[in-house]
């Protein structure tokens, strides 16, 4: 006999079942109105998904290159380095496109909203030729100066050729999908990454090897690849904006440039740029003082980043979620709903990513040989890996908290948390703990998970005093 209890939690499984599906599919409320939950929800399974599907490209481009051996490797991994400002800029400007398309939507201002989106395609579009024509012409030299040998530079020039000079399809890619997450439409950039990740999928193996009628690339095959499925996809973006009936849509009266509007567009794109850069130093930073213990701990320590990277992206999907959230309902001039939201998306990520962090470090060893590698690699890999996942419960009210203020337009507040937080606190804390305090690259590991606590805890509490919902965007 079924109880009436059991009755009940079958009917709510079978509730979040179909907001599950409505989620996949793209129908769903209005983020400003109904059940908070739902509306999150709706937009975080997209959002994690297409954060899953942007790691994919570098995962199955390494699978297929690995197999030409080191120095074509080489080749795709000082490329992604080079790669890196292209993402700070992508990133950045998506920062800033994310909270001006939100907060128009909000109001209910769809021709503001719109106009927004053209002047992000058009300064990415400028960004993107000065770095495409640069990357192009000096390939070589740039390799050179990222330490490759004549080997790497012989292989990997044309495939950095390609790929730099081809960097519009990445930016585009990430402001165009930044956009469609503002205005509530996160399917759709779930989709586009679908599709890009099946063409380079496809097209990989038939340019990298040369199967069937294709010539055969090797590693600039891999480039050939990537930037066709993106550039492809790109296009698809494109033809939703002009000819879709989505929340976002694009008209011929909207192709205008916009002083004005640009300006504050490079005021929440620039800081977002720094914001963004702020962090990826800071790592780099970490990098330099754990490679002074030798060759075993940078390598542990790179196979462990990578794991807890991994981890961290479903949970960025949520954080994108509450950035969507806050900035359409101070748009719809309900900031206690957007406040409300923030809490709850911090919730939600604090079940997944506390469970994360509980699976990573019961199960640390065996997640850690699946990397190979030496019995002394593998060991500072557990040690990180366990260490930095404790954090795990502080990351995901973080994350959630500084995309938030980033969404409401607020750009400088997490910038300055990052500038506190990782230059102020982690760099010098990890050489002290590391070299003065004598813990060598368990230092570095704690100086991590300090960090990002740190970053939660100050979030925290300037997101209680309430200043964001005062951003003008």
């Amino acid at each position: 006999m079924v109880t009436g209890e059991e009755r009940a939690g079958r009917a709510a499984a079978g509730y979040w079942v179909g907001v599950v599906w409505d989620a996949l599919r793209g129908r769903g409320g209005n983020p400003t109105q109904g059940r908070l939950g739902r509306a999150i929800v709706l937009l975080a399974v997209p959002m994690v998904l297409e954060m899953v599907m942007e790691s994919l490209f570098a995962v199955v481009d390494i699978f297929f290159v690995s197999q030409l051996g080191s120095s074509a490797v080489a080749a795709v991994g000082l490329t992604e380095s080079l790669l890196a400002l292209i993402y700070t800029v992508a990133m950045g400007l998506g920062i800033g496109v994310t909270a001006m398309v939100a907060r128009r939507v909000g109001e209910g201002n769809p021709e503001e909203a719109a106009v927004s989106t053209v002047q992000a395609v058009m300064l990415g579009a400028a960004i993107s030729l000065l770095i495409g024509v640069f990357g192009a012409l000096n390939a070589p030299r740039l390799l050179q100066l990222m330490g490759a040998d004549a080997e790497v530079v012989r292989v990997g020039a044309p495939f950095a050729a390609i790929v730099l000079g081809g960097n519009a399809a990445v930016l585009l890619l990430f402001v165009l999908n930044a956009a469609f997450r503002g205005a509530g439409d996160a399917a759709i950039a779930m989709r586009v990454l679908w599709l890009a990740n099946g063409i380079n999928l496809v097209l990989d193996p038939l340019f990298i090897f040369g199967l069937g009628p294709f010539p055969e690339l090797g590693v600039t095959g891999a480039a050939v690849a990537t930037t066709t499925g993106r550039s492809v996809a790109v296009l698809l973006q494109l033809a939703v904006l002009l000819y879709g009936s989505g929340r976002l849509r694009v008209r011929a009266r909207h192709l205008r440039l916009r002083v004005e509007l640009m300006g504050r567009l490079l005021r929440l794109s620039g800081t977002g740029m720094f914001q963004v850069f702020v962090s990826t130093a800071s790592w780099i930073a970490l990098v330099r003082i754990i490679s002074g213990f030798g060759s075993e701990a940078l390598a542990g320590y790179t196979i462990a980043i990578r794991i807890v990277l991994f981890g961290l992206l479903p949970a960025w999907g949520l954080a994108n979620a509450a950035s969507t959230m806050v900035g359409q309902a101070l748009g719809a001039r309900d900031p206690d709903r957007a406040e409300r939201a923030v809490w709850m998306a911090g919730r939600m990520n604090l079940y997944f990513l506390g469970s994360v962090g509980v699976l990573f470090m019961i199960a640390a060893v065996p997640i850690v040989s699946l990397f190979g590698g030496d019995p002394t690699t593998s060991a500072y890999a557990v040690q990180c890996l366990r260490i930095v996942s404790a954090g795990f419960f502080f990351y995901a009210y973080g994350m959630v908290l500084t995309q938030s203020f980033n969404g409401a337009g607020d750009t400088w507040t997490p910038t300055m948390l990052n500038l506190v937080c990782f230059w102020l606190f982690e760099i010098p804390l990890a050489w002290l703990l590391a070299h003065g305090l004598g813990l060598g690259p368990t230092g570095v590991f704690l100086s991590i998970t300090l960090a990002f606590s740190s970053v939660a805890v100050l979030s925290g509490l300037l997101f209680r005093r309430g200043e964001w919902k005062l951003s003008v965007v």
